[in-house]
């Protein structure tokens, strides 16, 4: 039987998602989780990497099981087991058609930094310090030249290609809101699929555009180049905020 979690994580003390030896990852923590649940070895798949550092509110994961407990208490089990910096959310049945990793249709990332006189702790943990105070109406600017279809290439980290850098954006939103200490500023993007680095890359764009850089995110498209944009946002203001897919159940049921 084929099982998903929804799981969220504080990525600060985690090398990323991926097992790399005996480093501390999520699917490192998880697979020796669920192994001690069914008494074998698992694996737990994820709908898409996570960098060191980076967080997860809702990602999607998948795992094959057999075994007699019903599919929403697995994540109770799980819980039990896991360290505090990690949680499984929900646990539900799955087809066994359902690919993590292929079948999402879209996935939402959400960017933070904030602006402040000096660095505030109940923020640094998830949030990035801007030197200056950003433009929301410039940074709304270029966020509007992102959205649709485009080739990404010059938003990748050097060396990293795929086989195809043409990416579809559904929305890139740039909120703000004050507090008695801080602006906090959030870059909520929706889209098919990102590239390596490709969020934090394109916050920092935006954020850049917003603190006076001329934008050249149109001709970054056009040549692919790099340095052509800002660079790139710390791993710690990056959360992965779902992964979305036409079915999530073993029912069918829609989104």
């Amino acid at each position: 039987m084929k099982y998903a979690l929804i799981v969220s994580y504080d990525g600060t003390d985690f090398c990323g998602w991926q097992k790399q030896g005996e480093k501390r990852t999520v699917q490192l923590i998880l697979e020796r989780a669920a192994s001690e649940i069914f008494g074998r070895e698992t694996r737990v798949i994820a709908s898409g990497r996570t960098d060191s550092g980076v967080h997860a509110l809702g990602q999607v994961c998948e795992l094959a099981a057999d075994t007699g407990i019903p599919a929403d208490r697995l994540s109770a089990c799980f819980n039990g087991k896991l360290p505090a910096d990690v949680r499984v959310l929900k646990s539900f049945a799955v087809e066994n058609g359902f690919d993590v990793t292929r079948s999402a249709k879209r996935k939402t990332y959400r960017y933070t930094a904030y602006y402040a006189e000096t660095e505030l702790p109940l923020l640094e943990r998830y949030a990035v310090r801007l030197k200056e105070r950003p433009s929301m109406e410039r940074m709304k600017a270029a966020a509007e030249l992102l959205v649709g279809e485009h080739d990404f290439a010059a938003f990748r980290a050097a060396g990293y290609t795929s086989k195809t850098s043409v990416r579809t954006l559904y929305g890139v939103e740039v909120d703000a809101h004050k507090s008695e200490y801080a602006e906090v500023y959030t870059i909520t993007v929706c889209g098919n699929g990102f590239l390596y680095n490709m969020v934090r890359i394109l916050a920092g764009e935006i954020f850049a555009v917003g603190c006076g850089k001329e934008t050249k995110i149109i001709e970054a498209f056009e040549t692919g180049e790099r340095c052509l944009l800002a660079k790139t946002m710390p791993a710690k203001g990056l959360v992965m905020l779902k992964a979305e897919y036409a079915f999530e159940r073993g029912d069918k049921e829609d989104n």
